[in-house]
Formats: structure tokens, C-alpha cells, sequence
């Protein structure tokens, strides 16, 4: 069911536990007034009537001090003589208008069971006659019926007007709501740059500044990471145009002149002892090279020792190239148990922080700690701490190498953080769930 026919219904529903409470309340109220309206005529008829006796110091020779009992309302008034006849002495008036008489229901509901009271009144003439005072209080009844009818009607209309206003409400607040389905319809395809307009209700207005905020954050995402994939391709092109000039350079001369070496020594009258010495240095120069494209492209003694022994061999490898840097580390001992694309993941962040330690930073230590938190083992954290001159950090946000670790980090669900300030060094902190 829509949100326009829930909300619908529940007024609906509403509207009728008001009617049928306001009905019941209405009913009640009727009858306690038509009460009311009836015992004060009873008692105005009892007073008339009490004092006119009272006054009389003989029997009575008329009932002309009993005429203003003619006025009084919702009361029958008879004479009932010694023999049993009746006289009415007041008749009591049908409504105005008989379309206006109320149904026989509410008649029943309001109208009460009221006593019919007695009082004997004696003649001149020694005839002693009966007054009998009944209710009436059809005409009572009839006013109420109508303000009943006047309050139920206002009620209705109310009920129409809330309708009609709650629907001009859900018509404004739907076509936001279109509007801002649209506009996430847009973004799922990719196009961050669509911008949601400014709404008159302050809920829709802070939806739409949240999901404005948040494509212009997916929209640099996706810039950011553009920019890092062409130059992670840059960097990929040039470590091929590297590798593939020494090995032109290196595998080619040298091989060329073990071939030169070969063909010299088929020859008779030659040194072959000298020609072997000369090709078992080249076979060995390449052996080095060979050694170090491999430990540039896969550190083999990562996959053969682990990561502990690779991390020192890597500080060993960096103290002596930087003799000026105090280079430490700590680690623990269970990382070499560690997945092995957690662990080429790990190697590879520190390596980009001890790069950018010694090209950009002048720093003159740097402390490397890895170690398993809690004692259940559930995180790994990495800090990797210098002394060097820091930096702003919304200067160097643009800057590929901090933007590689921080996607390393995210790849595996992790969480990269930068603390730094100019003159104050730079600490990078990554914690990697391992469940």
C-alpha cells in the first residue's frame, strides 16, 4: 500500500473514532441536558402551584392563579375530577416544523423515564380534583436533535477539510519524494554530478543536502581514483620500459658477448681458460641483475622467510643506502602467519612510507611497529612514525603515494589514518581487520 492511502486510511479511521466517540458523547450530553431542562420545569411547575395554594386562606373557586402554568415547557397538565375525567389545563405544543423532528432513535436514547407527579387542589364548591404534571420533552428534544445534527456536520466538514489538506500536503511531499527517487535513479548510473534542487519542507531540504554532499564526495572518489589508475598504468608502462631497457642493456650485452667468448674459444690455439673465467663473470653480473629485477618486482624472501624477515631485511637494505637514517621496527612474530595478499599488501605500504620518508621528509629516525591486537588477534595494526619537517595535510591530498596506501588499506576493508603538522613529522596508522 502507497504512504498516500496509509496515511489516508489512518485519518479515515481517525475521523470515525471521533465521530463515534463525539456521537456517544453527544448522545449523553443530550440526555443529561434534556434532563436537566425537564426537572427545572418540573420544580417551576411545583412552585407555582405551592404558592399558589398557599396564598389561599379558603377552597379554591377558579384555577385563574394557576395561568401561568400555561407558559411553562415540556410539561402535560391535567385535571382529573373525582369520577375519573380529564381536563388538560396546559396542551403541549408540537414542533414547529415536523421535517425537524428528531428520528425515533435518538428519542429513544435521550428521553428518560421521568415521574408523573400528583397534587390534589380542593374547589369552593367542595369538589376536590386531581393536577397530574407529566414530562414532555419532545420540543427539548427536538433542539437538541438539531444541535446534534449542527455539531455533526461541522465535524464532517472538518473531516473534508482534513482530507483535502492532508492530500494537498502528500501531493507536495510525493512529487519531492519522485523528485529525489529520480535524482538516486540518475546517481546509480554512475552520474555523480546530479545536484537535487532546494525544497520548501526542512526534511526534504536536509535529505537533499545529504545526498548532494554525498555524490559531490562519490564525484571526487571517482576522480581521485581515475587519477590513480592512469598513473598506476603510468607507473606500469615505465617499470616495462625499465625492465625491458636492462634487460636490452644487461641479458643482451652480456649475452652477446658469451656468445663472442664461445665462438673465440671453438677456435684452436685459444686460452680457453681465460675465456671460461670471462664468461663465468658475466654469467655471475647477470645472476646479480637477475637477482635484483626479481627483488624489485616480488621480494622472494617474502614468500621464502615471511613478513618479519622480509621488513628486516628491507630496514637492513634502507640503513645502509640512508647511513644518516635511524631506522627501527618492532613486530611481532605472528605476522608470518598472516594471508599472503594481507602480507604483500603490508610490505608494500611500509616500502611507500620509508620512499616517502627519505625523499620528502628529512627526517633523522623512524620508528615501524606491526602487531596483532587484542588477545584474540581480530586486528592487525601498522604505525609507521618520523621525526621529519610534516606537512599540511590538505597540501599533499592530491598526492599519489598516500593515496595508494590509503586504497592498499581500503582494499582489504581497513582503516588508514594521518597524523601530521609542519614541523611535527608524520604519523601513518592503518589498522586491517583479519575475521
Amino acid at each position: 500500500m502507497s504512504l498516500r492511502y496509509q496515511i489516508i486510511l489512518r485519518v479515515l479511521l481517525a475521523s470515525v473514532c471521533m465521530l463515534v466517540l463525539g456521537g456517544a458523547m453527544a448522545i449523553w450530553q443530550a440526555r443529561q441536558a434534556v434532563e436537566k431542562e425537564v426537572e427545572s420545569s418540573i420544580r417551576l411547575a411545583l412552585q407555582l402551584i405551592t404558592l399558589g395554594l398557599a396564598d389561599a386562606q379558603q377552597p379554591i373557586a377558579d384555577l385563574s392563579r394557576f395561568a401561568a402554568l400555561r407558559q411553562t415547557r415540556h410539561l402535560s397538565i391535567q385535571l382529573q375530577k373525582s369520577d375519573g375525567q380529564l381536563t388538560h389545563f396546559t396542551r403541549q405544543q408540537a414542533p414547529e416544523f415536523t421535517e425537524n423532528m428528531p428520528p425515533a432513535w435518538f428519542v429513544r436514547w435521550v428521553k428518560g423515564d421521568y415521574p408523573e407527579l400528583r397534587r390534589e387542589v380542593t374547589t369552593l364548591d367542595g369538589e376536590v380534583l386531581t393536577m397530574i404534571i407529566k414530562a414532555q420533552p419532545l420540543d427539548e428534544i427536538t433542539e437538541v436533535w438539531q444541535e446534534s445534527v449542527n455539531f455533526f456536520m461541522s465535524i464532517s466538514s472538518l473531516t473534508v477539510l482534513t482530507f483535502v489538506a492532508v492530500n494537498l500536503v502528500m501531493n507536495k511531499s510525493l512529487r519531492a519524494i519522485d523528485v529525489i527517487v529520480e535524482a538516486l535513479r540518475v546517481i546509480e548510473t554512475g552520474q555523480y554530478k546530479q545536484q537535487l534542487p532546494v525544497f520548501d519542507a526542512e526534511e526534504f531540504d536536509g535529505i537533499a543536502r545529504a545526498i548532494n554532499h554525498m555524490t559531490q564526495e562519490l564525484e571526487k572518489a571517482r576522480q581521485e581514483n581515475r587519477a590513480l589508475t592512469q598513473h598506476t598504468l603510468a607507473i606500469q608502462e615505465e617499470e616495462r620500459q625499465r625492465l625491458s631497457q636492462e634487460l636490452h642493456d644487461e641479458f643482451g650485452q652480456s649475452l652477446t658477448a658469451i656468445k663472442v667468448m664461445a665462438a673465440t674459444a671453438a677456435k684452436q690455439n685459444t686460452d680457453t681458460v681465460k675465456i671460461s673465467a670471462a664468461i663465468s663473470e658475466v654469467c655471475d653480473h647477470l645472476v646479480e641483475v637477475l637477482r635484483s629485477m626479481m627483488q624489485q618486482l616480488h621480494p622472494l624472501v617474502l614468500t621464502e622467510l615471511g613478513l618479519k624477515a622480509t621488513l628486516e631485511d628491507m630496514v637492513e637494505h634502507w640503513s645502509e643506502r640512508n647511513p644518516h637514517l635511524d631506522l627501527r621496527i618492532s613486530c611481532d612474530d605472528a605476522v608470518d602467519e598472516l594471508d599472503k595478499n594481507l602480507t604483500r599488501q603490508i610490505f608494500r605500504v611500509i616500502q611507500e612510507c620509508l620512499t616517502n620518508v627519505v625523499r620528502h621528509a628529512q627526517a633523522h629516525s623512524v620508528a615501524i611497529e606491526l602487531s596483532l591486537l587484542h588477545p584474540e588477534c581480530k586486528e592487525l595494526q601498522l604505525t609507521v612514525e618520523d621525526d621529519g619537517r610534516g606537512c599540511d595535510l590538505q597540501s599533499i591530498s592530491r598526492g599519489f603515494g598516500l593515496r595508494g596506501m590509503k586504497e592498499r588499506i581500503k582494499s582489504m576493508e581497513g582503516e588508514f589514518m594521518l597524523r601530521s603538522a609542519p614541523g611535527a613529522g608524520m604519523t601513518v596508522t592503518a589498522r586491517i581487520p583479519l575475521a
